[in-house]
């Protein structure tokens, strides 16, 4: 039995050495530029933009393919940043400012389908066919898909109500250097 030990032992550190090293050498060098891109997005993951999450993303605006104003829950703020950083103009005309919203299920139509979380990227609701279904606030990024699904419109995106946990100070207005 201590024979098997010792060798399993060894053979378990051989190979995680033998990994460590591949991993080094075999290593692919990313574009700089998509973890910078990367960072300034939300990182919610909703894939309100068309791509499967922020990291798609970023690749489609480093490699020119999407404009700056693809992400919805960043807002004025990330389109800014992004044409701070990609050195292009920044059209601010079509990026609605929206305040933080939630999808909210009315128990008294819900019957219970199964579409919703069925198209929800965040597995954020909860429940079984013919039952009541219910949201985990959360989980929920507001994409807007479960709403789309509902045959009854029973799920609705509410703004979320400002409570002392969700209350912040807003930022004063930056004043212009003259």
């Amino acid at each position: 039995m201590l024979i098997a030990i010792i060798s399993l032992s060894i053979l378990g550190a051989a190979l995680g050495l033998f990994l460590g090293v591949a991993a080094r050498r075999l290593a692919v060098e990313g574009n700089p530029l998509v973890a910078e891109i990367q960072d300034i997005l939300p990182g919610s993951q909703c894939g309100q933009c068309g791509y499967p999450g922020c990291a798609g993303a970023a690749q489609a605006l480093a490699d020119g393919s999407a404009p700056i104003t693809l992400c919805p829950p960043g807002g004025r703020a990330v389109v800014q940043l992004l044409a701070a950083k990609l050195g292009v103009e920044a059209n601010l005309s079509d990026v609605e400012e929206s305040v933080p919203k939630v999808a909210e299920v009315k128990e008294e139509i819900c019957i219970g389908c199964t579409r919703c979380f069925k198209v929800c990227p965040t597995d954020a609701i909860m429940g079984a066919a013919q039952q009541l279904h219910s949201v985990f606030r959360e989980a929920c990024t507001a994409c807007g898909k479960c709403e789309e699904v509902c045959p009854t419109e029973s799920i609705k995106l509410q703004p979320i109500p400002v409570t002392v946990q969700s209350w912040y100070w807003q930022k004063p207005p930056m004043k212009e250097a003259a």
